[in-house]
């Protein structure tokens, strides 16, 4: 099947407070943020044109701009407002948000401290983030050799584009062995997350998840913890140990990308999919798409 490539595609994107037509929507191969990584984003899923969780997400780029030293020249409220109007002039019912955030071209080296900040936002249809199948069954992931950062590192707590090198080598790595994603851990070895999406552990009816004190604390991690404990379930945050894999009998991820996707196997252990992750992915699906 041919993908349409993401620079040739028909539609618009909001750029700098203009909708620009979608091809002519470029940047200079000398931009800050190509050479140097100063550039954040979001992803963020809309279902029957309602963008889930808009203002959470859009704060969260503002937070993770300031991160990384720069001040995005529009407010929450009216990023919110150019994402309802990318959307709407789209015209679709369901699809992906990419905001993202970056230094221009006004200075080439490490120091850019004059260079302008630009914001845009595209919008387009993108179906589950991993193939159906697999997703059904449980996905396949396996243990990285690359591990997330000390926060005293890397601006961990920022979505920022020079953070996710690590995790499309360890993705390119997976699929080049036949798994659909990559486990990563923390600096101090312990299970931190997926290459884009959080992680839960489900042993005798309690749901365990690692402390995000060097990854995102995910919108959807949030989300899901949130309706887990509405049906009273016990949620333990933690440090955990990948020695500890074989003592789980469920495991999860979830993203805004990912939503909730059951695991089948990590590494050579085994997971079955069971009651509580088709619980959750249940209760995520029908609360997304509720518009409240």
């Amino acid at each position: 099947m041919s993908i349409l490539p993401f620079d040739d595609r028909d539609g618009v994107i909001w750029v700098n407070g203009a909708m620009v037509p979608w091809r002519e929507a470029k940047v200079h191969v000398l931009t800050h943020g190509l050479h140097y990584g100063s550039c954040v984003f979001e992803g963020e899923r809309f279902y029957q044109g309602r963008v889930f969780k808009l203002t959470e997400h859009s704060a969260r780029l503002v937070a993770s701009a300031a991160a990384l030293g720069f001040e995005i020249p529009y407010s929450v409220a009216e990023i919110d407002q150019a994402t309802r109007d990318t959307v709407a002039a789209m015209g679709f019912p369901d699809g992906y948000v990419r905001p993202l955030a970056w230094r221009g071209s006004e200075m080439m080296g490490v120091s850019a401290q004059s260079n302008r900040i630009h914001l845009a936002i595209a919008v387009w249809q993108w179906g589950s983030y991993f193939p159906i199948e697999a997703r059904m069954a449980g996905i396949r992931l396996e243990t990285s050799r690359w591990r997330r950062p000390s926060p005293d590192c890397a601006p961990t707590s920022a979505k920022a584009a020079g953070l996710y090198i690590i995790c499309t080598l360890s993705k390119h790595t997976a699929e080049n062995r036949g798994c659909q994603d990559a486990l990563m851990l923390d600096y101090r070895g312990q299970i931190a997350e997926a290459t884009g999406a959080n992680v839960f552990l489900i042993k005798n009816g309690q749901i365990h998840t690692p402390t995000p004190d060097c990854f995102l604390d995910g919108i959807t991690r949030r989300t899901v913890i949130g309706l887990a404990r509405q049906r009273g379930f016990e949620v333990i945050e933690r440090a955990i140990l990948p020695e500890e894999l074989p003592s789980f009998q469920e495991v999860f991820l979830t993203g805004t990308a990912a939503e909730v996707t059951p695991v089948g196997r990590i590494d050579d252990v085994t997971f079955t999919p069971g009651e509580i992750t088709r619980v959750l992915m249940t209760d995520y699906e029908a609360l997304v798409r509720s518009g409240s």
